[in-house]
């Protein structure tokens, strides 16, 4: 299996690109993982918020394989412990799905045919993030996951 992070937009925080980019590495050791961001939607100002998601929807379902796993990080999913996020991948993995796609959509949200394709919803916290925050908290959980299914000392209970 392999693990993809479909985004809406670039990172234009440096420091943060910097930290997605070691734990992006990091990951390499254990998996095939790869961040896709998708271009920012042009004219969005003159969009509705509506448009914008289904605009944002279009371009997030083609990027999806379909025979991927769908996960959106969305504030209304479920929320896991760091070792139960980790059984989570654990059992998805065990299911021969051949990728495994989270999904951070643009300051709105998703349309509803994204809410469609998606097999389940993760919620990182109750609180907000910036989007560009959310990718780096994202690529860090599924890096501790890892080390947690290896038994490695970075994550402490």
């Amino acid at each position: 299996m392999n693990i993809k992070i479909i985004a809406v937009g670039k990172t234009d925080n440096k420091a943060l690109e910097t930290l997605i980019q070691t734990y992006q590495q990091r990951l390499k050791h254990y998996i095939k993982f790869a961040i896709e961001l998708l271009p920012d939607i042009k004219n969005a100002k003159n969009l509705s918020e509506q448009q914008q998601k289904e605009k944002e929807g279009v371009a997030i379902l083609k990027a999806i394989a379909p025979s991927s796993i769908v996960v959106l990080l969305d504030e209304k999913g479920k929320s896991y412990s760091s070792v139960a996020f980790s059984a989570f991948l654990q059992k998805k993995m065990n299911s021969g799905a051949k990728q495994l796609v989270f999904v951070i959509g643009g300051p709105y949200g998703f349309s509803p045919a994204v809410y469609q394709k998606a097999q389940s919803m993760l919620s990182l916290s109750q609180m907000t993030f910036s989007h560009q925050m959310v990718r780096l908290f994202a690529v860090e959980q599924i890096y501790r996951a890892f080390t947690i299914l290896k038994g490695e000392p970075y994550h402490h209970e």
